[in-house]
């Protein structure tokens, strides 16, 4: 109920109370017992309450059925937070991730918005008005979800040709993954110099972004920031937000986020390690980076590192822990290189040039009859300087 609360808040709305109730089932008219509803109605009346939101799925016919018993506005935990993504969208490509996925959500709901006219003519062979007109608005959405889903069809395509032009400089890539709201935003700004937005909101970014990181072991990566999970993330979110997702799936490394700070962290890193097997990415090698640790007690977080020896420590705010994340991530993106010692005429000047573009050059040595260098290059890339390789180390 606090994130509920939480959620409102980031889509502008005031939250006025709260209420729960346990079921066993929920009723099949309007989800809640009418003893509730009856409830829940007097307090819309006493607080002058506009929106009444739900943490669970609604029907068409139990939301229309709530809002003739409340008075007022229904939303669904989906309908909340696709309004959210819907404000935070800022690029091209994210709102129609986010029209795509209100429009999925909408047409299973059309009927009930045309019930009213569908008896007004009646007779063998006659349809109503109300039934005519949901199929043509049926029909007007299914064509607008097909035009979208052909856009975002040539974004994938996009952000393919764009994945191979990364691929050419042979550069790692690591995903930043984690709960809405776990500093995400903030650690990619801290860690290259970027300006993303970073708000105390949740969602406070949806667009990916892809910044590069110079290792102190002379190392490049990529760090891509991805849109934030929540608990009960919308299905249809996942299938619009698949363009973005993709970058996930095809990352050598995930950084998974984790505001340690928070009193459900344990059930955050669940829900987003289920997103990531939804979207396939589950099982990817996976740096565990916990965020916030300066709003912990210090006993605490000596706890912490005890139960999660693998796991990194960090403030993202302060900076503290982050020479230690950078060194993590030399060591865990390290076996991705081929670690070998080569000789190269000092002629050769253009496979020297190379060999600086797409390795990770450690040391070097310039005298005597060949220029010497022990680097780290992409294993598929050996045969290219195979003939200059002296041997392999490590």
């Amino acid at each position: 109920m606090a994130e509920l609360a939480e959620l409102v808040d980031t889509a502008g709305g005031q939250v006025a109370g709260t209420a729960t109730q346990k079921l066993e089932a929920p009723v099949a008219g309007t989800f809640i017992g009418s003893g509730k509803a009856s409830e829940i109605s007097r307090l819309c009346r006493g607080l002058d309450v506009d929106t009444v939101v739900f943490d669970d799925d609604l029907s068409s016919a139990q939301g229309r059925n709530l809002e003739k018993i409340f008075e007022c506005k229904v939303l669904d935990r989906t309908s909340l937070i696709l309004d959210i993504f819907a404000r935070r969208a800022r690029t091209r490509e994210g709102k129609m991730q986010v029209e795509l996925a209100q429009l999925r959500h909408l047409l299973p709901r059309l009927t009930g918005f045309w019930a009213h006219l569908s008896r007004q003519k009646g007779g063998i062979g006659m349809r109503g008005d109300g039934e005519t007109q949901l199929e043509a608005d049926r029909r007007k959405v299914q064509e607008r979800i097909e035009r979208i889903e052909r856009d975002l069809l040539d974004v994938r395509r996009q952000r393919l040709t764009q994945r191979q032009g990364r691929q050419r400089h042979q550069w790692p890539l690591a995903s930043i993954v984690g709960y809405t709201n776990a500093g995400k935003s903030t650690l990619i700004n801290a860690l290259t110099g970027a300006a993303l937005l970073a708000e105390d909101k949740l969602f406070a970014t949806l667009d990916p972004t892809t910044r590069r990181l110079r290792l102190p072991t002379n190392q490049n990566v990529l760090l891509t920031d991805t849109v934030g999970f929540i608990r009960k993330l919308p299905h249809g979110l996942v299938e619009a937000f698949k363009a973005t997702l993709e970058e996930l799936v095809e990352a050598d490394l995930l950084v998974h986020v984790v505001d340690v700070s928070h009193p459900n962290a344990a059930d955050h890193i669940t829900a987003v390690n289920g997103v990531l097997e939804e979207i396939g990415a589950g099982g990817k090698a996976t740096l565990m980076v916990f965020n916030k640790t300066d709003l912990l007690p210090f006993e605490f977080l000596c706890l912490l590192r005890e139960r999660f020896e693998k796991a990194v420590s960090i403030s993202a705010k302060t900076g503290a822990g982050l020479p230690d994340l950078m060194a993590e991530l030399g060591t865990m993106l390290r076996p991705l290189r081929e670690f070998v010692e080569l000789e190269i005429p000092h002629e050769a000047s253009g496979i020297m040039a190379r060999l600086h573009a797409v390795a990770q050059v450690v040391e070097r040595d310039y005298g005597g009859d060949k220029a010497r260098f022990k680097a780290r290059i992409p294993p598929h890339l050996h045969s290219e300087f195979s003939r200059f390789i002296v041997r392999g180390l490590e």
